[in-house]
């Protein structure tokens, strides 16, 4: 386990070599990573969303594609198309920037719900089904999504099917003012992310992804992310609640969260720590709990709080 630890903090100390000040949210996007999951970061922009995701793919060694999403962008844009060659008399498929290990959905909710919906099968199944064909991603497959918030101008909401897709979703936020002033110094005479390289390799990635599926989950902390998820669904002051993914999910980030702690197996900390980052996307509230200006962050808490944390030795 010693390696595996070391393998991850050598990753997130690369990182940080250009993105600082922000050690909890660099820990919290390789948790899913580890646990094989999608990201969504949603955030103000100009506060590092790109930059950390770029630093990311360069870390791993990883394919990367961007793209831009923009009102106008089209499902093909995004999966690829299919052209006649006239030569050939054959259709042929050009593929997409999809087609990648680490794709950046960018500014993601700036396009329609119908090119939003193009992400699905990739999300979901990793696969691609154009023309009567599937065409399998390489693995690992990841979409980490930046998104604004949706009272900022141009943006769509995001469906539901699409959120409960993302693992988690992160914020950045505004560094501290210590942070701020070492990155005017860091940044002053080049961008430090040019000069980046890579400290793990895919093998590497999809290595520790299976050590984080062998971390072992007794009975009692699989039925208390249960209880948590089934409390989101039986609240007055929730409309939708977590899916069974939710509960996948949750389950998956505690156990990425012991591999990085150096534990082959989880602790109810693992799974509370992980709550707000598994569910706060996923939780749409009633219009009495807004109206009352409740927000997701207190519901969730709530909940945990009439929870009993299960004993396990």
């Amino acid at each position: 386990m010693t390696n595996e630890v070391e393998l991850v903090h050598k990753i997130a100390d690369n990182i940080e070599k250009v993105i600082l000040g922000k050690r909890l949210e660099v820990y919290n996007i390789l948790k899913g990573i580890l646990a094989n999951g999608h990201i969504l970061i949603e955030d103000i922009p100009g506060v590092g969303k790109t930059t950390l995701i770029k630093a990311l793919a360069k870390s791993l060694s990883l394919s990367y594609s961007r793209i831009q999403f923009t009102p106008d962008l089209l499902p093909s844009d995004i999966i690829g198309v299919s052209i006649y060659n006239q030569k050939t008399m054959e259709f042929e498929y050009k593929k997409g920037p999809i087609f990648s290990n680490i794709v950046l959905a960018d500014e993601i909710n700036r396009t329609s719900p119908k090119t939003q919906s193009a992400l699905l099968e990739a999300m979901e199944e990793k696969q691609i089904s154009e023309g009567g064909i599937t065409y399998k991603l390489k693995e690992p497959f990841l979409v980490l999504a930046t998104e604004n918030p949706i009272e900022y101008e141009g943006t769509f909401s995001l469906p539901e099917a699409q959120l409960d897709r993302f693992m988690i979703k992160v914020s950045i936020g505004y560094p501290n003012s210590d942070a701020e002033v070492d990155i005017l110094e860091l940044y002053r005479q080049n961008n430090p992310i040019e000069e980046l390289e890579a400290v793990a390799t895919e093998d590497d990635i999809i290595y520790l992804q299976k050590k984080v599926r062998e971390i072992h989950v007794e009975k009692e902390l699989n039925e208390y992310i249960v209880k948590i998820v089934n409390a989101t669904r039986d609240n007055s002051f929730i409309l939708l609640g977590g899916s069974i993914r939710a509960s996948l999910a949750l389950q998956r980030l505690a156990q990425a969260t012991a591999l990085i702690n150096g534990r082959d197996y989880i602790i109810p900390e693992d799974i509370r720590g992980n709550v707000m980052i598994v569910l706060s996307h996923r939780i749409t509230l009633t219009s009495s709990a807004r109206a009352n200006n409740y927000s997701t962050q207190q519901v969730i808490s709530d909940i945990l709080k009439t929870i009993q944390v299960p004993k396990v030795k």
